[in-house]
């Protein structure tokens, strides 16, 4: 499980939401679902040609280490490291496997950020070699997720569970959009799945907000979410406050 090159739409330095401490962000090409609420639709496959543009840019395992050293010191500094987001980092897993070897070699702090949709053996090998996963969990519910994302949760709750059973280095990352996955029923779902394990991950609520709005109509994508308000303080507090009543370490993210 071995690869030289990857495909990257972006890298964004300076990240402070993707794990700890100061970061870099590398953002994978590509993903598997399709969410309303999408805050990167360029990483979609349609923008893929030609293959080295804006949107799709083809990185050696040496030459994309090298973008990730040169933020060396701020990691240091800061107890930060290098976060793979994507997209779907999970859709290029030889490439990804071989970038967190060789960051893990170089003593720089590695995190992934998935939504848990990839091969399960794939992601069986991977499992053990990022320090920090941050899972992105949505919807319980199969068809529900399935009309809001393009598939359903089937994979991804397993590899979920994976995560769990190994009891790796794990926050759970649920986005607060409303009357989709904000509500009170889904939470109450997502609590009792976690709960039935003995390894209780911390949980992020990521509030929904409208910064993609520009990127749908610069790449004229349908906007799903474009009459969707913001989330109140006070509901992101109630849905903060069921899963403190089960007992996880929950916090609202800005």
């Amino acid at each position: 499980m071995k690869s030289k090159t990857g495909s990257i739409f972006n890298i964004q330095r300076f990240s402070v939401h993707d794990g700890p401490g100061i970061r870099t962000t590398v953002f994978f090409k590509g993903c598997p679902l399709s969410c309303w609420w999408c805050h990167n639709p360029e990483c979609r496959s349609e923008f893929n040609i030609p293959q080295n543009n804006r949107y799709n840019k083809k990185f050696a395992t040496g030459e994309l280490l090298a973008e990730i050293k040169r933020d060396r010191i701020f990691y240091e500094e800061s107890g930060g490291g290098v976060t793979f987001s994507g997209g779907e980092p999970l859709m290029q897993p030889a490439f990804l496997k071989t970038m967190l070897v060789l960051c893990k070699e170089e003593g720089l702090h590695t995190a992934v950020d998935t939504s848990g949709f990839g091969n399960q053996e794939d992601f069986r090998i991977l499992a053990k070699n990022a320090e920090l996963w941050l899972f992105d969990l949505k919807i319980m519910n199969s068809a529900e997720h399935l009309k809001y994302t393009g598939v359903g949760n089937k994979i991804i709750l397993s590899n979920l569970e994976l995560l769990l059973s190994e009891q790796v280095n794990l926050i759970i990352r649920i986005p607060l959009i409303p009357g989709i996955t904000a509500t009170s029923e889904n939470i109450q779902k997502i609590v009792v799945f976690l709960s039935s394990f003995s390894h209780k991950p911390k949980v992020n609520l990521l509030p929904f907000h409208r910064i993609a709005d520009g990127k749908y109509e610069k790449l004229g994508l349908q906007n799903k979410m474009l009459k969707t308000p913001g989330n109140s303080q006070k509901d992101s507090e109630k849905l903060k406050d069921i899963f403190l009543a089960g007992g996880f370490d929950c916090e609202i993210n800005a």
